[in-house]
């Protein structure tokens, strides 16, 4: 292969690399600032980086302006890309979702060489009898020889080729992207969809074939609304799986705050004095109010475009109000379900949950499509957990009308999110704000009174 000196900012990267690790550009910097670049990157004729990413990013942080690198051919590149698949498979830690996608590209680009295993083919011999010595292995030669079964090989499969691939671009960098019981049931969400509209895009090439525009537009469409409609079931089991990780993580969370030895901590020990009508930030993100939560003082605290609002229900409930301050109402009660009380709300009802051992019902003015998968979760924190997950985002505005035991306020402090908290009791609002106190181990800070 001849070696040439290319200006590096002009190599391409392709989308379907994988992530880099720190440990070893560092690892690599270091060699190539004592010994230069032993290895050259491969690249072919367009300059489009076949293997070294990891070199490629080691001289770019140390200013290299050139780079060496091997130039091949387009079949040598696929030869290429091969090694490197399966050189990533032996040195590398791969995540589930990393693992099948490279499955994935492996198998392409053995069929692109007329390399796949065929009954009756003889494995060492490409088409038009050309002699190959050794030949590529086969996806299941290859997953047998490092220690896959054929059964794993196929779940790897399943989510390589069964996930939309807007969600896999939402799944990667998360927790769920190495968990492969996970990924495995978000693959298999949506089957039905899937399977029409892979039937709607044959009768699309059919029809393209036989030059029937209408009819390949008709079919077109059909696929389209099929994909769309596999894609947020899929977003919504990615969600799901989420939000049942969190609720976990969220079940067993200690505070973070240390108290010195001997005694409570400075901070805790600053009990905040509430009287009604007061209001509290915390570290300017959380706001807390002391007062009738179904009042104007606290509405008028309130942003107008929250995502979600988390009440419990009680015998004296006057929040109806909260469906037009939040897109989503979540209202909590310990037993029964939620019908009787929908029968005398005003908020448009969609679904309910049961989470554990709680009954939850949501309303919103929008449809909301209720979770097909079934949630096992336990505990006030995990169900908290699990709602902020399903319908919030980082940054997002959360409405508490119930204090509580500060759930919802932790909750939010811990997963990036912005809380408007009240209740009556000043007890047990101020307890409240000791547990933030606590779990943080920032002061909370008075900032105004309103008269009630």
């Amino acid at each position: 292969m001849p070696i040439k000196s290319v200006p590096i900012d002009q190599i391409k990267i392709g989308s379907n690399r994988r992530p880099i690790s720190g440990d070893k550009v560092e690892e690599l910097k270091e060699s190539i600032q004592a010994n230069g670049l032993l290895n050259p990157i491969t690249i072919d004729r367009k300059l489009n980086l076949i293997a070294g990413l990891h070199r490629l990013t080691a001289c770019q942080l140390l200013g290299l302006q050139k780079i060496q690198c091997n130039i091949v051919d387009y079949e040598d590149a696929d030869q290429a890309r091969l090694a490197e698949i399966d050189e990533n498979f032996i040195r590398s830690e791969l995540k589930p979702l990393e693992r099948a996608e490279l499955l994935l590209e492996r198998q392409k680009i053995l069929d692109r060489l007329g390399l796949m295993a065929k009954a009756g083919d003889n494995q060492h011999t490409k088409k038009g009898g050309e002699i190959i010595s050794p030949p590529p292995k086969t996806n299941l030669e290859f997953a047998k020889e490092i220690g896959y079964s054929e059964r794993s090989l196929q779940h790897d499969k399943q989510i390589a080729k069964d996930i939309h691939q807007e969600v896999k671009q939402k799944i990667k960098g998360t927790a769920i992207a190495g968990i492969k019981t996970e990924l495995i049931r978000i693959a298999r969400t949506g089957s039905k969809e899937r399977a029409l509209a892979e039937q709607a895009e044959q009768a699309l090439e059919l029809a393209q074939a036989k030059r029937d525009e209408q009819e390949a537009q008709q079919q077109a469409k059909i696929a389209a609304q099929w994909r769309l409609r596999q894609q947020e079931l899929q977003l919504q089991a990615f969600k799901i799986a989420m939000a049942k990780r969190e609720a976990k993580l969220a079940a067993k969370t200690e505070p973070r705050f240390e108290q010195p030895q001997g005694g409570k901590s400075t901070v805790a020990a600053h009990k905040p004095s509430l009287n009604v009508g007061d209001e509290w930030m915390l570290n300017q993100q959380h706001l807390v109010y002391c007062g009738d939560t179904a009042g104007k003082q606290f509405m008028n605290l309130l942003p107008g475009d929250a995502s979600l609002a988390i009440a419990t229900l009680s015998s004296t409930w006057n929040h109806d109000y909260l469906v037009n301050e939040a897109r989503i109402v979540a209202v909590l009660r310990s037993e029964g379900n939620i019908y009787d009380f929908c029968s005398r709300t005003r908020m448009p009802f969609q679904y309910e949950l049961v989470l554990g051992n709680l009954y939850v019902g949501i309303f919103s003015r929008q449809s909301i499509s209720k979770p097909q998968i079934p949630i096992h979760i336990e505990g006030v924190e995990g169900i908290v957990a699990y709602l902020l997950n399903m319908y919030t985002n980082q940054n997002n505005f959360v409405i508490a009308p119930f204090m509580g035991h500060g759930e919802i306020l932790i909750a939010c402090e811990r997963m990036g999110r912005t809380c408007f908290i009240g209740g009556e009791n000043p007890e047990l609002v101020s307890r409240g704000i000791m547990r933030w106190q606590e779990w943080t181990g920032k002061q909370a800070k008075k900032t105004g009174s309103f008269d009630v």
